[in-house]
């Protein structure tokens, strides 16, 4: 599997899970958060006409003249979100089209921010292709990470496959 926006985002949220999509073991359609999280870009890209793109391997939220938008339920993985933005950004501009990123959180939970900007510069594109690379290299491993056996694992749509 090609590397895309949720691969990355996984990757950082959690090796396991990250490697369990990209080998195509999709368990998403069940997990309650995941419609939520669907639920929330449907509310928000309602009667626009700039959300919901689809570029190669991704969908961006929103596209304005100024930024790329990505909406989130929750800022409780900041990390694995900016990532996931910087690859979008990365893709755009591939296409030729420079955007600043814009993420912004339906609920704060853990941040002061509701609303955190990126712009792509030299250092987060080397980065990036530092985490494509060992996106590649976890996703070709014959062994499946292990469990993490965190709080956070409980609202994974991969918890059932992990623990039951």
């Amino acid at each position: 599997m090609k590397v895309n926006g949720t691969l990355i985002n996984y990757y950082f949220h959690c090796k396991r899970q990250c490697y369990l999509h990209g080998n195509r073991l999709n368990l998403e359609d069940n997990s309650e958060n995941v419609k939520i999280g669907k639920a929330i870009h449907e509310e928000k890209s309602a009667g626009s006409s700039n959300s919901e793109i689809s570029i190669d391997n991704i969908k961006i939220d929103k596209l304005t003249s100024e930024y790329l938008v990505e909406i989130k339920k929750s800022d409780a993985d900041v990390e694995a979100c900016k990532w996931q933005l910087i690859y979008y950004l990365k893709v755009l501009r591939d296409k030729g089209i420079e955007r600043r990123g814009k993420l912004e959180f339906v609920e704060k939970n853990k941040g002061n921010n509701k609303i955190l900007y990126f712009e792509l510069n030299d250092e987060l594109l080397e980065q990036l292709d530092k985490h494509s690379k060992a996106i590649e290299a976890l996703l070709a491993e014959e062994n499946i990470p292990e469990v993490l056996n965190k709080p956070k694992c409980k609202k994974c749509a991969y918890f059932e496959y992990c623990y039951i």
